[in-house]
């Protein structure tokens, strides 16, 4: 078994954080979102004795590989690296990494979710027999997702993406699991025959495809979906992430240095970050050696060596080596940004 996961995408949605870090590398509760990622991943790496990662990245970049590498050097196993040059969509990004669809089962995971679940994913492949594995979860929008339609059994009878009507609210979380990774590699090739230059190939119409040719899908429902598909669903998956390892970690670091104020729980404080006379929380996470000053900053993700002045803050994201000085409700600054109202 492998596992493959798509990160060439540009992160268009979550600008202006993703000018300087890929989305896969922004960190959220004090590490990266691709670092949570393999992590829960890593009973089924166990389980399944999991040699290979595949990654398919944009294009070369030094600085990414030797992350990847070290990443995947701390759980063990071996980086395949495939390259997506011009961002057709997600089926397109996969049929890159075609040499590595030969026939054994794969499990794809994208690299912006994260998630958590009641019964372990690696119980529920082992009892999948002869089935395809499309986890899902119920959403209120299911408008912007790709969705599936299920008869009672679990059995999948349509994948829709982003429909206009509604017709499930079963939105697809980005994680896959195939018995053959063959019939889809001979899927994604007949699919891209018929693609028009610079339109995008997607995943959810290749599914369709092989389920009307016969092959089966059945879904399973994950407990907790985080998306960080933009900035919204960022800050919204923070405080998700927050309130569920506050309740077994000690999130604010020992030499985080608080004066005169008042820390509302949840909330992750890094090391050497200095908040004085302020109100944080709940759900915000700080970066280490920034400093807050005269604030009041709720459910907001802040990284490491910025400095904060004067602000109320809420909903908002800002990034490394940032000064914001203003009295302002939501802001959205990547890094090196200086705002001084």
């Amino acid at each position: 078994m492998k596992i493959i996961i798509p990160m060439a995408g540009k992160g268009e949605r979550l600008l202006p954080h993703t000018l300087t870090t890929p989305k896969p590398f922004i960190p959220i509760v004090g590490k990266t979102i691709l670092k949570r990622l393999l992590k829960s991943l890593s009973r089924i790496i166990e389980i399944f004795s999991i040699q290979e990662v595949v990654f398919i990245i944009r294009s070369f970049d030094n600085e990414i590989e030797k992350q990847l590498f070290k990443l995947t050097h701390d759980i063990k196993v071996n980086p395949i690296i495939y390259y997506q040059k011009t961002p057709l969509g997600t089926a397109d990004a996969l049929l890159k990494a075609k040499d590595s669809l030969i026939g054994e089962s794969i499990i794809i995971v994208f690299s912006d979710t994260l998630f958590y679940n009641n019964t372990p994913f690696e119980e529920e492949i082992t009892n999948s027999i002869d089935n395809n594995i499309i986890w899902t979860k119920k959403v209120n929008n299911p408008h912007l997702f790709g969705v599936v339609k299920c008869d009672s059994s679990g059995l999948i009878t349509h994948f829709i993406e982003k429909p206009n009507n509604y017709v499930s609210n079963l939105a697809i979380i980005g994680l896959y699991y195939f018995k053959n990774s063959l019939l889809l590699r001979k899927e994604l090739q007949a699919t891209n025959n018929i693609i028009k230059n610079e339109q995008e190939y997607q995943f959810t119409y290749v599914l369709e495809n092989m389920r009307k040719k016969g092959v089966k899908f059945i879904s399973k429902q994950v407990k907790e979906w985080m998306d960080f598909g933009n900035k919204k669903r960022t800050i919204c998956s923070n405080s998700k992430i927050l309130s569920i390892e506050s309740k077994y970690l000690k999130l604010i670091h020992k030499k985080a240095i608080i004066k005169n104020s008042l820390i509302i729980k949840p909330c992750y404080i890094e090391k050497n970050t200095n908040i004085e006379n302020s109100i944080i929380g709940p759900y915000v996470s700080i970066g280490k050696h920034s400093k807050i000053k005269n604030s009041h900053i709720e459910q907001s993700v802040i990284q490491d060596y910025t400095e904060i002045q004067c602000a109320n803050l809420n909903n908002s994201m800002i990034g490394n080596h940032v000064s914001y000085i203003k009295k302002t409700k939501e802001v959205n600054f990547g890094d090196y940004s200086i705002f001084n109202g």
